[in-house]
């Protein structure tokens, strides 16, 4: 009997457990070799400004929709046995966790470039718009052309 795969989107308010998640992510499964993570957190400082707090917004659904299209097209590149993306939404605090995105396969390679094409076009293509408390005030936080750069790596894999 061959085991499911696991594929998992979630955008919430709440924080994530990251061991309890990768430990779901392989729920015994014993193709598995390899599991790959990411996790992504608040900074103090950005663009050379203190960050008192991050807040995220994103059109429900839609974004949901959106992040399954990005599983969808690294499991049409690589063998995955589990996928697992978690967006936190709303206000955050420098430390604290803004994203998870995990991802199973048989080997490390597939894992590890799985995961980072994840991240990758989750940072361009994902419906998610960042603003900033700042001592200055609050600012909307612009799409970084190194963020398109690393996605666009991608077209010629």
């Amino acid at each position: 009997m061959t085991a499911a795969l696991f594929n998992e989107v979630r955008v919430q308010r709440e924080d994530f457990d990251l061991g309890a998640e990768v430990a779901r992510l392989r729920a015994g499964d014993p193709r598995i070799g390899a599991v790959v993570t990411f996790v992504g957190t608040v900074r103090d400082l950005n663009d050379g400004a203190r960050v008192a707090e991050l807040e995220l917004e994103h059109y429900p659904e839609m974004t949901e929709r959106a992040l399954q299209e990005i599983v969808a097209q690294a499991r049409a590149r690589w063998t995955l046995y589990g996928a697992l993306v978690v967006h936190r939404v709303g206000p955050m605090l420098p430390l604290e966790q803004i994203v998870l995105v995990a991802v199973s396969s048989a080997h490390r390679g597939e894992a590890f470039a799985a995961c980072e094409f994840i991240m990758d076009y989750l940072k361009t293509e994902a419906p998610f718009w960042k603003k900033e408390q700042t001592p200055e005030g609050a600012r909307w936080v612009d799409a970084r052309v190194s963020d398109d750069a690393a996605k666009a790596k991608w077209a010629d894999r």
